[in-house]
């Protein structure tokens, strides 16, 4: 139970949120829930309709009753995590608002957990899929623009949100691509020759309607294309294949940013070219093991080489 003052500050945090930060739908919808959990959790904790002033009297044992709570309930460290970023986003806000400092919230230890990123496949593997997603479905266009879309994600590192949210007014495709990712930021992408050849042959194909502002990707009876239809022709084209489950439309994007970078790409061009705010998650996302780290050594390092 929410006293209604709280429930108007939690609505003028996401709209903050949303208006100041260019966070994305998707994302005010997660803060909304993980804040609304925590807030309702300290309601039945502490026995009380929580107003601004309970808010400010949230102690760090408060937090760790909360934090123990959504484990005992199957919330992931991964997902807690994210949850206690959230409340210290939105306190911190409301710390700053109010004039007084929320020290016990963000005090408040993240939860560790390992980072699962999918493996990238190998570059042969990589265009087997594309070959092999084509072969899916008996209607031609509907191969064909199964292997565009798989095309872009490999060719020109998209998430499938963004393959997806491509229109008809985006083609014929540009030799660089603007593309709107997460939290409304937007990034200049070239476009291989492959993926324009690809998504030319689809909507060559294409019996549906191609006005500008369509979808450029169709479902069968011409509505927007479903991300999980991708996912299953992936699926079945991985098991023809006999490559294993990690081998995911996510994973094209994955094996682009790292065949970029064993093939010599530095780690800021990747970065920008995936649209990642930090390094670090680029870094993390391409997986750069021992092996390339002492291969650039070697090379590079006046030191490294055994003398003569």
């Amino acid at each position: 139970m929410l006293a209604a003052g709280t429930a108007d500050l939690l609505a003028r945090w996401l709209t903050h949120k949303a208006a100041l930060d260019g966070a994305a739908d998707k994302t005010i919808e997660a803060y909304q829930r993980d804040l609304g959990g925590f807030l309702q959790f300290l309601a039945e904790h502490l026995g009380e309709a929580i107003a601004s002033g309970g808010l400010k009297r949230v102690t760090l044992q408060d937090m760790r009753a909360w934090m123990a709570h959504e484990r005992r309930r199957g919330v992931s460290a991964r997902s807690l995590a994210r949850a206690l970023s959230a409340v210290k986003g939105f306190y911190g806000w409301f710390g700053e608002r109010e004039g007084f400092e929320p020290t016990a919230v963000l005090a408040t230890r993240a939860p560790k957990f390992s980072a699962k990123l999918p493996r990238p496949v190998a570059v042969q593997a990589a265009r087997d899929l594309i070959s092999t997603v084509d072969l899916q479905h008996t209607e031609p266009w509907i191969g064909a623009r199964d292997m565009a879309v798989v095309t872009l994600l490999y060719g020109c590192g998209l998430r499938i949100s963004e393959a997806l949210s491509l229109t008809i007014a985006d083609t014929p495709l540009p030799e660089v691509l603007r593309i709107k990712g997460k939290g409304g930021k937007t990034r200049l992408v070239p476009v291989i020759p492959a993926a324009r050849t690809a998504v030319d042959a689809y909507l060559s194909t294409c019996p549906h309607p191609q006005f500008a502002d369509n979808p450029l990707f169709l479902g069968v009876r011409g509505g927007p294309l479903n991300a999980r239809q991708i996912q299953k022709v992936m699926e079945q084209a991985r098991n023809q294949l006999g490559l294993p489950a990690s081998a995911t439309p996510h994973a094209m994007r994955h094996s682009f940013a790292t065949h970029l970078l064993a093939a010599g790409g530095d780690l800021r061009t990747i970065q920008e070219l995936l649209g990642h705010a930090s390094l670090s998650t680029t870094q993390a996302y391409t997986a750069v093991d021992q092996a390339r780290l002492m291969e650039v050594y070697s090379k590079a390092h006046p030191m490294a080489r055994a003398p003569a």
